[in-house]
């Protein structure tokens, strides 16, 4: 230990003042973090919003459609980790598996435990319990896959994307019993980040693909729009959408402020992303495409079998760090569109007749910052597991 202690913090003078400058530094910071959240820190503000933070204004009486759409999107989640699986796992020791668990997904379980606390609703325990559950049947349902030889010819993704109409039955009725304007709080930002996610990627590789396409008419509408999309603020293209939208659609034609952000944070998160690919393209060797072509495959087939794989895999630390910049930036929502998402409501509760003047806005800021930062955190640890699985960076 003194020997590491040496090597690493105290290896000459200069470097052990640094240490004992920033160590002390550290020790102040998480001190003073500590006592705002255990001893100073006046949390009742959360616990009475915590639904509308949450959630927003979703009716009371439906909230076991959003109980049962997280249900089936865990079921969900765990059927696709365990069909995606290219090898069988290894045995492993039952200790280490919970580690490696804990590691992963320790974070999420502190958060809906400090969740479940602050709600004081111990039916939420039940909800809790059923998730761990129905991750677990949707890894057994994706087991059954590779012991029936009939079901194993099937390639995976077809054997996967049939079930995705379950999470997405429950989204639909979900929306079809309620307004998408009593939708708010977390579960908008939630939504608007997922949806934007799954348009937003396909949408930039063919536009990736497009800049680099030896048509020129479709170079130049390619480059154009990213271009042009790169060039703007994001916050003033969500002004634009909530505000200059209706001097050309009528009122009544106009699509709600949630389709908008939507819409916007899609087009605007695919010119970056088409941007990303384009550079992982430019990464991979001539002689890939070569050697397709020398074995007489078309051009659609080199770039899809061969160089836009191994693209996609070489810059997959951009990628997600484009994807937690787009599911932070949802907040820009709230004041561009007025929509009720959490920063947007976290703000609007210090207001309360309740807690008006007493300064709780750095309350409910920590709370609304620390939701985002589980989020934001839970993606990049996936990410790098993901590059450790497919070797990214190594030859």
């Amino acid at each position: 230990m003194m020997v590491w202690l040496k090597r690493n913090l105290f290896r000459s003078p200069a470097d052990g003042i640094v240490t004992l400058v920033a160590g002390s530094l550290a020790i102040y910071l998480i001190y003073q973090a500590a006592q705002f959240v255990f001893v100073t820190g006046r949390w009742e503000i959360i616990e009475v919003n915590l639904k509308l933070l949450l959630v927003g204004r979703f009716p009371e009486e439906q909230m076991w459609v959003l109980g049962a759409s997280v249900l089936a999107i865990a079921f969900w989640a765990g059927l696709v980790a365990r069909s995606l699986r290219r090898q069988a796992p290894a045995k492993q020791n039952a200790l280490r598996m919970i580690l490696e668990l804990a590691g992963r997904f320790g974070l999420v379980f502190l958060l809906a435990v400090l969740l479940i606390l602050l709600s004081g609703d111990s039916s939420n325990w039940l909800l809790a319990g059923g998730v761990v559950v129905a991750i677990l049947l949707g890894r057994l349902v994706g087991s059954i896959r590779e012991r029936v030889s009939l079901l194993r010819r099937l390639p995976r993704l077809l054997w996967v994307l049939p079930w995705t109409l379950l999470p997405l039955g429950f989204i639909y009725y979900t929306l079809s019993l309620s307004a998408l304007e009593e939708w708010g709080g977390f579960l908008i930002n939630f939504y608007i980040a997922i949806l934007a996610i799954a348009l937003c990627f396909p949408l930039g590789v063919l536009l990736a693909l497009g800049r680099r396409s030896s048509f020129p008419i479709v170079r130049l509408i390619t480059t154009t729009y990213i271009e042009l999309i790169r060039g703007a603020p994001l916050f003033v293209l969500l002004l634009l959408a909530g505000v200059a939208l209706e001097f050309f659609v009528p009122p009544d034609l106009a699509p709600d402020q949630i389709f908008r952000a939507v819409t916007v944070f899609t087009l605007f998160t695919a010119a970056y992303l088409a941007e990303i690919v384009r550079g992982g393209l430019q990464s991979i060797p001539k002689g890939q495409t070569e050697a397709g072509k020398a074995l007489g495959l078309s051009t659609l087939k080199v770039t899809f079998l061969i160089t836009l794989p191994q693209a996609l895999r070489n810059v997959i630390p951009a990628q997600i760090g484009q994807f937690i910049s787009l599911f932070k930036d949802t907040t820009l929502a709230g004041a561009a569109l007025s929509v009720l998402e959490i920063l947007n409501i976290g703000t609007a509760i210090t207001k309360q007749d309740d807690f008006l003047g007493q300064g709780l806005i750095y309350e409910s800021l920590a709370f609304v910052g620390f939701l985002f930062w589980v989020g934001s955190y839970v993606m990049s640890r996936e990410s790098q597991r993901l590059e450790k699985r497919l070797g990214v960076g190594l030859r």
